[in-house]
C-alpha cells in the first residue's frame, strides 16, 4: 500500500469513527426525548383527570337554563306607573315601553358602536302582552315621558294596544277599575302608602326596592298584602340572574363546606354614584308638586319650595326623610342576593357604624358605612362595607371551610362578572386532592362567567358597577337579557297563573327588616335585635 493510499484510509477511518460517536451520542438522547413525551402525556392525563374530578364534584353543567319565551302571556294586563324617574323608566322598558328619545338615542349608539347592545336587547325581549294606560309623577316633565313611552311603536310587539293618560295624584290612578296592576317607583318615603292603597284597591303591585323607608311601614305593607291577597313583587332583579342560579347549586351541594363568614361590599367614586344627580332645568314650583312630595315627611322636617327643595327632590337618596341611603339602595341588593343563595332570612342582631366623610353637601345619610348581621342559629356573620369615595372593586366573598366563592370585583388583574371558587389550603373536603396536586389553591378550581363571549360596550362607571353586580344584564342560552325585563315578566306571569313571584312579600320582609335593623343601629348608636314572635325591633 502506497503512502497516499494509507493517508486516504486513515481519513476515511477517522470520519467513520466520528460518525459512530455522533450516532452513539444521538442514540443516547432518545431515552431523554422519550421520557419527555412520557412526562408530557402523564401531565396532560393528570390535568384531564383533575378537571374531570373537579367538574364531577361540582355542578351538572348540562342543566337546562330557564327559557326567555313562554306561553304565560295570554291574558292582556293593563298597568300604571307611579313615579316615572330614571328607575321608573327602566321598569317600564322592562314591560316593553320606551320613549322615542330613548329608542332614537340607543339605536344611534348601536349604529356607531356595534358593542352597544342596549337597543338590540330591548327590541329582542319578549312582548309581555301588556298596555301602559296610566302615568303619575309629581314632576310634569316625567309624566309626559311616560305618555310618550306608551305611544311609541318602536318596541317588542309593535304598535301598542292602548296608550296612557296622566293622573295628577296616585289615588286617581288607583280609582280606575280598568287598571289591573301598578309599578311603584317613587322615592322610598312613598312606597308604603301607595302600596297599601293599591292593595286595598285590588291592584297587583311591583314595588321598587327598598321596600319601605321605616320598619313600621314594612310590617304594615306585609300585613296588607297578605290580607288582600294581591300579587306582590319587590324590585330585586338579581333574582333573575343566571350566575346566581349556578352559585346557589354549588352552595346547596356543600362544595364550600361550612360557611361562617360572608363579606359584602360597595365601592363607588363619582358624584352620580353618591346620588348627586342632575337638577332638571324645567323643575320649578309650577312643574313640581312639592307639597305632595313632602306629605309623608314629619311636619318639623318640611321645608318651603326653593333651591334646597330642588336638591332634595332630585337627590332624595341623600336624606333620611325620603330614603335610607346605602342601606335601602345598595346593601339591599347584595343582601337579597345572599338571601337568594343561602336562605339566611332575618338576622338576630344587627349593628352599624359610619359617617359623612367625603360628600360635605348637606346630606345626612353616611357615605362610608359598615354593617354587621349576626345569625347565631346558623353560626354565621354577614359583613357589609361601603364607601362612595373609592372605586377599588373588592367584590363579595362567601367564605367556607373548604372553599371561597368570590362574586364581582377583580382577581389577577381582570374583572369578575360571574364568580370563581377557590379551595382553601386547610380544606378537609379537598385535602387529598390538594396534597396530590390535583387542586392548586393559588388558582380557581371553578369559574363561571356570563353565557355570551361577546364584549359589551359598557363604559360609564355606574353601568360598570351594576354590570359587576349582575344587575345590568344576564344571559339565557347565551343571549343577553335585561334582568329587569325578566323580573317584570315573572310578576306578570304570577298574576296570570295565581302563583308567587320570585321576590314575593315573604322575601321582601326579609330584606326590609334586615336593612332597617342596620339603619336603626346607625341612627340609635347601638345594636338592634329582631324579635320574630312579636315582630319588633329591640
Amino acid at each position: 500500500m502506497g503512502q497516499q493510499e494509507k493517508k486516504e484510509k486513515e481519513i476515511i477511518q477517522k470520519h467513520t469513527d466520528m460518525d459512530r460517536r455522533e450516532l452513539l451520542k444521538g442514540l443516547a438522547t432518545i431515552p431523554a426525548i422519550v421520557a419527555f413525551f412520557v412526562s408530557l402525556w402523564a401531565k396532560l392525563r393528570r390535568d384531564a383527570v383533575k378537571k374531570s374530578n373537579l367538574l364531577q364534584d361540582l355542578v351538572q353543567e348540562k342543566q337546562a337554563p330557564p327559557v326567555v319565551s313562554s306561553t304565560g302571556t295570554s291574558d292582556h294586563i293593563r298597568i300604571g306607573i307611579i313615579g316615572y324617574g330614571g328607575r321608573g323608566g327602566h321598569l317600564v322598558r322592562g314591560a316593553g315601553f320606551a320613549t322615542p328619545g330613548w329608542t332614537d338615542l340607543s339605536s344611534e349608539n348601536a349604529r356607531k358602536n356595534r358593542l352597544d347592545k342596549s337597543f338590540a336587547t330591548f327590541m329582542q325581549q319578549e312582548d309581555l302582552n301588556v298596555s301602559l294606560v296610566g302615568v303619575c309623577d309629581l314632576f310634569d316633565f316625567r309624566s309626559g315621558l311616560g305618555v310618550q313611552a306608551s305611544k311609541n311603536e318602536v318596541r317588542p310587539g309593535g304598535r301598542p294596544k292602548e296608550t296612557a293618560i296622566v293622573y295628577r295624584h296616585y289615588t286617581d290612578l288607583l280609582s280606575n277599575d280598568d287598571i289591573d296592576a301598578v309599578i311603584v317607583a317613587t322615592p322610598d318615603h312613598w312606597h308604603s302608602r301607595i302600596t297599601i292603597d293599591a292593595a286595598k284597591a285590588g291592584k297587583h303591585v311591583y314595588c321598587e326596592k327598598g321596600l319601605t323607608r321605616t320598619f313600621d311601614e314594612a310590617i304594615d305593607v306585609y300585613d296588607t298584602v297578605k290580607r288582600t291577597g294581591i300579587t306582590f313583587q319587590l324590585g330585586h332583579q338579581n333574582r333573575q340572574v343566571e350566575a346566581n342560579d349556578k352559585a346557589k347549586r354549588i352552595i346547596d351541594q356543600g362544595l364550600l363546606g361550612p360557611i361562617n363568614m360572608v363579606e359584602l361590599t360597595t365601592n363607588r367614586n363619582s358624584p352620580w354614584g353618591a346620588w348627586v344627580w342632575g337638577i332638571h332645568p324645567d323643575g320649578n314650583e309650577r312643574t313640581i308638586d312639592w307639597k305632595t312630595f313632602q306629605e309623608p315627611v314629619p311636619i318639623k322636617n318640611r321645608i318651603p319650595f326653593g333651591e334646597e327643595a330642588l336638591k332634595r327632590f332630585f337627590r332624595w337618596r341623600c336624606w333620611f326623610d325620603y330614603g335610607t341611603g346605602l342601606s335601602g339602595d345598595l346593601l339591599s341588593h347584595d343582601f337579597d342576593t345572599i338571601n337568594q343563595l343561602m336562605d339566611i332570612g332575618i338576622p338576630k342582631y344587627a349593628s352599624s357604624t359610619g359617617g359623612i366623610y367625603f360628600y360635605k353637601d348637606g346630606r345626612d345619610v353616611p357615605d362610608v358605612w359598615n354593617a354587621t348581621f349576626e345569625y347565631p342559629d346558623k353560626d354565621l356573620t354577614v359583613l357589609y362595607s361601603a364607601t362612595l369615595s373609592s372605586n377599588n372593586p373588592r367584590g363579595n366573598r362567601i367564605m367556607g371551610h373548604d372553599a371561597t366563592m368570590m362574586m364581582g370585583g377583580q382577581s389577577g388583574g381582570g374583572s369578575i362578572h360571574g364568580f370563581i371558587v377557590t379551595a382553601d389550603d386547610a380544606s378537609t373536603q379537598y385535602k387529598e386532592r390538594i396534597e396530590n396536586g390535583m387542586i392548586n389553591t393559588r388558582y380557581p378550581m371553578y369559574s363561571y362567567a356570563p353565557g355570551s363571549k361577546q364584549i359589551d360596550g359598557v363604559t360609564s362607571a355606574t353601568s360598570k358597577y351594576f354590570a359587576s353586580k349582575g344587575l345590568l344584564y344576564t344571559y339565557r342560552d347565551g343571549k343577553r337579557v335585561d334582568p329587569t325585563h325578566l323580573h317584570i315578566k315573572d310578576w306578570l306571569e304570577a298574576i296570570r297563573r295565581g302563583g308567587q313571584p320570585k321576590c314575593n312579600i315573604e322575601i321582601a320582609l326579609h330584606e326590609a327588616v334586615s336593612c332597617h335593623m342596620a339603619t336603626e343601629s346607625y341612627l340609635q348608636g347601638r345594636r338592634i335585635e329582631w324579635d320574630p314572635v312579636n315582630r319588633k325591633l329591640l
